[in-house]
């Protein structure tokens, strides 16, 4: 059966953007176990290991790009481009038990507040966090469309206001001994990372259960075909991304006299008002139509 292909744009400057945001962040890391080394700080240490982690997101993020640009084949007849969704979905959910964690660890800190090690702490957090910025402007423009590359800058954005946490509840601890602005101001950081987190991962859910886009929806496709001169029903309907900005549509549609004009003319329509290039009709005479059917599903 004919149908349309919609091809993956040429890759531009956004996998250097990506490379170059892995290297800041691979820096960053080693500078901060050797500081942590020499001070002494063990904070210092896990902060890098939190920012290694970030690199390693980024790198799935590039990863995932690459694979999700491969042609269609034998074993993957739709091609690869779920490799994103995939990669989105695994960062989101570290980023939901980072969240998690903090609020535990913020909580924590509410019973026993901890000691602050000193000014060193809170110059390498200004320092993470002038790192942790220039991450997300990297990954900032390519985050507005690319779920997986959302998810990484999320990340990056969620460690810059970690470092403003430690910079502000540091300084004022350490100039007036409020222990308790620290583990406010992680349980606030905690609790807008798990907000984003759990809505950003639902439309990566969507897509990996083969749920129907929120635009268009299934009903107003179906009436738009339903409404096609010479068409007696439609059936059998399925609507569904095959990835984050390619939908595909399967339907069979009734008419009462063989028009092989039909096909094209239901194709264009889905083109034209939908934006759906990936598209399977079966056309069925009113004769030998299928029934008990539903409208829409199987």
């Amino acid at each position: 059966m004919p149908h349309d292909h919609h091809h993956h744009p040429i890759p531009d400057a956004g996998d250097r953007r990506l490379w170059l945001a892995t290297a800041i962040n691979v820096l960053l890391t080693v500078a901060q176990i050797v500081a942590g080394i020499f001070s002494g700080s063990l904070a210092l240490i896990a902060d890098a290991i939190h920012n290694l982690s970030d690199a390693i997101t980024l790198v799935l993020a590039l990863v995932a790009r690459r694979i999700a640009r491969r042609p269609a084949d034998a074993a993957m007849t739709f091609g690869y481009g779920r490799a994103e969704v995939v990669a989105a979905l695994i960062n989101y959910t570290t980023l939901i038990t980072v969240s998690v964690w903090l609020a535990f660890e913020g909580v924590m800190r509410l019973f026993n507040p901890a000691e602050v090690e000193g000014w060193t702490v809170v110059v390498v957090a200004g320092i993470a966090l002038v790192i942790d910025a220039a991450t997300a402007l990297l990954t900032l423009r390519m985050a507005k469309d690319s779920m997986n590359v959302r998810a990484a800058f999320l990340h990056n954005l969620a460690d810059a206001m970690g470092s403003v946490a430690v910079i502000v509840a540091g300084t004022l601890i350490l100039l007036y001994d409020w222990r308790l602005v620290d583990p406010v101001v992680t349980l606030m950081i905690s609790a807008y990372i798990l907000w984003h987190a759990a809505s950003e991962i639902m439309p990566v859910i969507r897509i990996l259960m083969m749920g129907s886009p929120g635009d268009p929806h299934a009903e107003e496709v179906l009436r738009e075909l339903r409404a096609l001169p010479g068409v007696v029903d439609v059936h059998h309907l399925h609507l569904w991304r095959m990835q984050e900005h390619e939908t595909a549509l399967e339907a069979h549609i009734v008419q009462e006299v063989p028009n092989d004009s039909l096909r094209r003319r239901a194709k264009a329509l889905l083109a034209e008002k939908f934006h759906i290039h990936h598209s399977v009709i079966e056309i069925e005479h009113v004769d030998t139509a299928c029934q008990g059917v539903p409208a829409i599903g199987h």
